[in-house]
Parts: C-alpha cells; structure tokens; sequence
C-alpha cells in the first residue's frame, strides 16, 4: 500500500504510517515550548480565543493527554516545527508551561500539509475556501492530482473538483461563504454567474435575505437585467480604462464606470444597493467607517 492511499484511514493511522520514526529519536521527550513554531503550512487562518481558551483551561486541570508531533525545523538547530497537534499547541502556548512533551518524527512539507488538513477535517474546523486552498497547496507545490487528493483525504475525487472549483469565485463570494454567511451549496450556485460584479451583488442580497439554494440557482440563471445589459454595451472602448474599471470592480465588488472627456477630465461612478451596501463601499473607498464621520 502507497503512502497516499493509507492517507484515508485517519489521523491516528497517519501518525503511525505515513510518518517514519527517526529510530532512537522517536521517543517522547520535553523541549522548551519557545523552541516550537506553528506549522508553516497549516491552512487554518481563524482559530477562535474563546476556544482556544477553554482548551488551555482543560489542559492546566487535566493535563496533555498526548504528546505534540514535531519536526526539526529545517536550518535550524534545536527549533521545531508542529506536525500535528497545532491546537493544542496554541492553547499550550496560552500557558506558562516552560516546556512541553513531544514526539519527534521527520516529516516532508507534503506531508506537514497533508496532516494538518485532515486533522482540522476531521473536527470539521475548516471552511470550504481554507480546505480549497489546501487541496490546491498539494496540486500546485506537490504536483498531486485530485484523483491523489480524493484518495489521501477519504472523499470522492468529485468533491475535490468542486471545492477547488470555488476558488474561481470572486473575493467577495468567497469570503462571504468563509464567515459562514453562504453555504457552498449557494456559492456553486454563484458559479455560472461570468460577471464578477453580478456575482457579489447576488451573494450579498442572498445572505441579507435568506435566500435558498434553489433560489440563488434561479437568480445566477436569469440573463443580466435590461439596464445592466446597456451599461455593459455602453462602456468606453478604451482598452486602459476598461482594466481600470475591472480592477475597481474587483475591489469594490460592485459596478462601477469611469467616464472621460476628451479634455481628460471625468467621472468615476460607483454603483450600490442600499444604505447598508453604501457603508460598505464608503469603508473600502476611505478605510472609515460611515458612522465614524456622521456620528
């Protein structure tokens, strides 16, 4: 059996076969809690204070029930680098302990990546946006296939493909669907919507509202509205100010044109929805918030 195809069985399975033990140096032992750093390819970004609170509060009543799994750091002399067990290590490091038991294994950056996803899938503590950009580490620095991905996490490779998938969306979709706002089901929804700008306005209006799934498919379905067909008809035909145009719809995640004279005076207008989608694009515009200028 291949290392990538024992990847499904589990964390457990993982530490016992997919790491191979530094002989002698296997064994547990105590290093310095400051000679640790975090795992340099772990593709949880949140981890919540308050949970990582109660777990440092477990841990000083009952103790570390298991060791941390380590790696020497590379180029560096009596510095580590987590494996797996990084909550624990961040609770720990809430702590006044000087140092902490571990188990020392040596371990590729492959598989520091591999690890510390399915150990946060397993807890199911990672959005779809941070598992999509896990999976496309492995494609893009491993050269995996998402046959190999499918196989080394225990999904089906259809799964994969749709989760990596998501990151084509705009930056505003996606980090509605990261705070929890969209369910995937309503960003694959969002997919077949080509307008950037269309698809934020959607995203945001389906969140405020509570649309379904089916009703954000129907909404991406329908064809762009009379008025917004005209303004995309209409816009200049200079090919600089169309990219600059893109880039501040990018930005601003909503339309915007920017008109010109010949003179090479203008105007840039910015299109929102509502008072709330107003303070929105006021605070990416100024860096402020709305309430801190009027109130």
């Amino acid at each position: 059996m291949s290392r990538r195809d024992r990847l499904g069985k589990g964390l457990g399975a993982l530490l016992g076969q997919y790491l191979e033990p530094e002989a002698e140096s296997g064994e547990i032992r105590r290093v310095k809690v400051s000679a640790i750093v975090p795992n340099p390819l772990q593709p949880r970004r949140s981890f919540s204070d308050q949970e990582l609170d109660e777990l440092a509060t477990s841990i000083r009543e009952n103790g570390l029930l298991q060791p941390l799994v380590v790696r020497p750091a590379p180029g560096a002399s009596d510095r580590f680098e987590m494996v797996a067990g990084e909550r624990r290590f961040r609770a720990i490091s809430r702590l006044a302990w000087e140092d902490v038991p571990v188990l020392v294994r040596e371990a590729s950056d492959e598989t520091l990546l591999v690890l510390a996803l399915v150990e946060n899938l397993q807890r199911e503590a990672l959005n779809p946006i941070e598992e999509a950009e896990g999976y496309r580490s492995l494609v893009d620095k491993f050269g995996m296939s998402q046959t190999d991905i499918a196989k080394a996490m225990g999904k089906d490779r259809s799964t994969v493909a749709n989760l990596l998938r998501l990151l084509n969306l705009p930056p505003s979709v996606r980090k509605l669907l990261e705070g929890g706002a969209l369910s995937m089901g309503h960003a694959r929804a969002l997919l077949s919507v080509e307008d950037a700008v269309r698809a934020g306005e959607l995203a945001r209006t389906a969140a405020r509202e509570g649309w379904s799934v089916r009703e954000v498919e129907r909404r991406a379905g329908d064809t762009l509205p009379r008025k917004a067909r005209k303004a995309k008809a209409g816009r200049t035909a200079d090919p600089v100010v169309r990219a600059l145009e893109d880039a501040l719809q990018e930005t601003l995640s909503t339309r915007v044109a920017i008109k010109r004279s010949r003179k090479g005076k203008g105007v840039i207008e910015i299109t929102f929805h509502g008072s709330e989608d107003f303070e929105r694009v006021f605070e990416l515009v100024t860096g402020r918030e709305a309430s801190e200028v009027v109130g």
